[in-house]
């Protein structure tokens, strides 16, 4: 079964806002985060934020390839001062890479599906797509890290998505 949620692309300004805290997680937060779970495979990505797919709201998922996970209301209590460059994609930036420089280390604290405190410290390819999604949720994206040089190769791919985003067009 397909999900009914539409991933927005670069330009759509839903990408750039900051997401609202979540009150309280109930029934709708864990019907979005099956929706979320199911859009991230269906569209073959490895996190999926809910402002991704123009929900206003403090909450992602991900999958490094232990399981999927729900994170609500993100906060990062420590970061490390050694950092890692990565790849980095995003289902929002389709066809476009960028090497993004991130803490190793990050130890986060948010609430999970049952609304219950979590903290936990990451490293490698976890940190990377924890800090990625938590991104979205405060309206950055990975474009944002690029070097002069990697936004002028990427204009023509980002002024397309813009204009994607602008018409509407369902990207498959």
């Amino acid at each position: 079964m397909a999900t009914a949620l539409k991933l927005r692309f670069y330009g759509d300004p839903c990408l750039r806002k900051i997401a609202f805290k979540v009150a309280s997680v109930g029934p709708a937060e864990r019907i979005l985060i099956r929706e979320l779970m199911r859009a991230m495979y269906e569209f073959e990505g490895s996190g999926l934020a809910a402002s991704q797919v123009g929900i206003n709201e403090q909450i992602f998922v991900a999958d490094a390839g232990e399981g999927p996970f729900a994170v609500i209301n993100p906060e990062f209590i420590k970061k490390s001062s050694d950092e890692t460059v990565m790849e980095e994609g995003c289902l929002s930036l389709p066809g476009i890479r960028i090497n993004v420089k991130r803490p190793s280390f990050v130890r986060i604290r948010y609430l999970d599906e049952d609304g219950h405190k979590v903290e936990r410290d990451l490293t490698g390819l976890l940190a990377k797509i924890f800090q990625h999604e938590a991104d979205h949720l405060f309206g950055r994206m990975v474009i944002d890290y690029a070097s002069k040089d990697e936004r002028e190769k990427f204009q023509e791919k980002l002024a397309r998505l813009e204009e994607i985003s602008r018409v509407g067009i369902k990207v498959a």
